[in-house]
């Protein structure tokens, strides 16, 4: 054979070297030597007994020989996975090792398996093997194949796990009866694919597996495929063309001889089921559907129990927590493009009952608000009452200028890392250089976009009740998304607010206001007395008297100038958990993935005591604190399911606009 490196039959040479054909146990050495030796030496009239029968002291029996080759325990038995046609030829050169000349060789060999060879190169040197059938060339890096150096009596061609990128080099001369054709894993791409799978050029196929490429387009790959009138079986699965709902229905329905779709038997209740739907090819709506829900999170730490209780002039703290995860992104742009930098948003606390929301990357810090803000969500039950409490306190004081607005990203268990920040932050500018060292974890991928859940308050088991929809058409990345998985966070997050001290009205307000109530009392007290003359002389009095102390408590308070408004510092987020979920089953056909997110126990013997004793006061609860503690690791339950149609009736509710 030719030399070269990285060819096919390089690749061959190289194997028949390491099977050690002329080497001890096998060939024609010492050891195995006196039987081939020419038939015509021998002594004179045949007077004593031939050389070849009678062997020498240094030879091994047949036998023996063959022991060695075939005992697992031998150290000359061929390795584990060789092939039949290996330990094949090991014995013919031990039984007859003349005979393992070149042309033998070539003519023998019926089936060749060059795998994992690093080979890039199918050279023409295959054409002298006039009886080869089956060619294996799986996991190499072959790019490009030369169709006129294939063997025409080729019936099986696999090129699995190769780095091809297009079908059109293999229809240049393609074996006229190849009946099978495996292209699976490699890089085929684009529309143009399905031009080359035709009767034209494989008018014998039986078989064929293009699974886990590129291929997007089913129509017009459906329609090349009904041409092949001998195909069975085929294998589309893990190509984004496979995540469409109507993906199975639509081929069976098309392709009526076909028996065997992605290793699954096409049933004649699948054929009945999807007819007709092979007519409706261009309403079709070429996209992916798919379900996420997020349950219940569990063995979440109770923040609140290890802070210290506010003061009349706050802060007044709230927890809430929420899961993120990223999901790529339509081509309309679903949702919104963060490109991995936070987005400048800070979300009130959503009711119970609102409707799931995307949610930003991570709400960074936003600008200090100029004007003081509204009461918000966030603030929640405990900052109202604290806030009540304190416009029955004392005078006022403003809020102390000297606390600062901060955001922290805290890793929990293992580190605590956070980032604090100076109390005036007032552009824009001065945010965005904050991103940089925001925790990656609150950050979507390239390509992604990053989605929430609705904020909850604290509770031992979170419910989230979220279920999103999410409708790609752009499939291509959905595949690339789907080998790469999706990363699932819980975060904390802690917002601390400040109650809004309104400036002292003018002390004349009051006086002004008082005399014309006066005025305004007396000329009803006058009216009264008229219309009511029974009525006593302390009646009279006791009413005034309530109604002068309701004014000055009321007057009291304006003085006093305690609104209930507050401002809110920028939210301080904490990932609590993060990790990947695998999401490749649903590329391989599965339709859902179910699984329970484990991120490790994060709760504490001191926070849950601290919670308990807490509860209990409120709920009066009678059980004791266990002694045998046992906290609950932190899980969420995240669930992910592809749409896939039962029918053509469910197929053709979503058709084309």
């Amino acid at each position: 054979m030719e030399e070269g490196g990285g060819t096919v039959s390089a690749a061959v040479r190289e194997h028949l070297r390491q099977l050690c054909l002329q080497e001890f146990p096998c060939g024609a050495g010492s050891w195995n030597k006196s039987r081939f030796l020419p038939q015509t030496w021998r002594t004179w009239r045949e007077l004593v007994p031939r050389e070849e029968e009678a062997g020498g002291p240094a030879e091994e029996t047949v036998e023996d020989l063959l022991g060695l080759v075939c005992s697992p325990q031998s150290p000359w038995a061929l390795l584990e996975g060789s092939s039949a046609e290996d330990l094949f030829l090991r014995q013919l050169a031990i039984r007859k090792p003349q005979m393992l000349k070149e042309d033998f060789l070539y003519s023998y060999f019926r089936s060749l398996q060059v795998v994992d060879k690093e080979v890039s190169l199918v050279d023409k040197d295959l054409l002298k093997f006039p009886k080869l059938e089956e060619l294996v060339l799986s996991a190499n890096q072959i790019m490009e194949i030369d169709a006129f150096n294939l063997p025409p009596t080729l019936k099986v061609l696999e090129l699995y796990g190769n780095i091809i990128t297009s079908m059109k080099c293999l229809c240049a001369h393609p074996p006229p009866g190849l009946q099978h054709l495996g292209l699976g894993h490699n890089k085929l791409l684009g529309p143009l694919q399905s031009m080359y799978i035709t009767s034209q050029y494989w008018p014998n196929l039986v078989s064929l597996d293009l699974g886990f490429n590129d291929l997007t387009d089913l129509q017009g790959m459906v329609a090349s495929l009904s041409t092949l009138q001998r195909l069975r079986l085929l294998v589309l699965q893990g190509n984004p063309l496979a995540l469409v709902p109507y993906y199975r229905g639509f081929t069976i329905d098309s392709l009526a001889r076909l028996c065997v779709l992605d290793d699954i038997t096409v049933s004649s209740s699948e054929k009945h089921q999807f007819q007709g739907l092979r007519y409706k090819a261009d309403v079709l709506a070429r996209e992916a559907q798919f379900v996420v829900t997020i349950g219940n999170i569990r063995g979440v730490l109770d923040s609140s129990v290890l802070d210290p209780e506010p003061g009349p002039q706050g802060p007044f703290i709230t927890y809430s927590y929420y899961v993120t995860y990223d999901f790529v992104e339509d081509e309309e742009g679903e949702g919104s493009e963060y490109g991995g930098v936070l987005a400048e948003i800070v979300k009130p606390t959503p009711s119970e009952n609102e409707a799931p929301e995307e949610a930003p990357a991570a709400p960074a810090a936003p600008a200090a608000p100029a004007a003081p803000a509204a009461p918000a969500g966030p603030a929640g039950p405990a900052a109202s009452d604290t806030l009540e409490e304190a416009e029955d306190s004392a005078e006022a004081e403003s809020a102390p200028s000297s606390a600062s607005q901060s955001v922290e990203l805290e890793e929990s268990g293992v580190s605590g890392g956070s980032l604090s920040l100076p109390g005036s932050l007032g552009s824009a500018e001065e945010l965005a250089q904050l991103r940089p060292k925001i925790d990656v974890r609150l950050c979507p991928s390239p390509g992604t976009v990053l989605f929430s859940t609705v904020r909850k308050p604290w509770a031992d088991v979170i419910p989230c009740n979220y279920e999103m929809q999410h409708t790609i058409r752009d499939l291509v990345p959905l595949k690339a998304f789907l080998l790469a998985g999706t990363t699932v966070t819980i975060v904390e997050e802690k917002i601390l607010s400040w109650p809004v001290v309104s400036p002292p009205v003018d002390s004349l307000s009051p006086a002004k206001g008082k005399g014309e109530k006066e005025k305004e009392k007396k000329e009803k007290e006058e009216k009264e007395k008229e219309e009511k003359d029974k009525k006593g002389k302390d009646e009279k009095d006791k009413a005034a008297k309530g109604e002068k102390e309701k004014k000055e408590q009321k007057g009291t308070k304006k003085k006093r100038g305690v609104s209930k408004e507050f401002r809110q510092d920028p939210p301080i987020l904490r990932v609590l958990g993060s990790g990947l979920v695998v999401l490749e089953p649903l590329l391989a056909g599965d339709p859902l993935v179910s699984t329970l997110c484990m991120f490790g126990v994060i709760r504490t013997l001191e926070s849950d005591r601290l919670t308990f004793l807490r509860d209990s006061k409120t709920k009066k609860t009678k059980k004791g604190y266990e002694s045998d503690y046992h906290p609950e690791p932190l899980t969420v339950e995240v669930q992910i399911q592809v749409n896939q149609c039962r029918s053509a009736e469910e197929a053709l509710r979503n058709l084309v606009v």
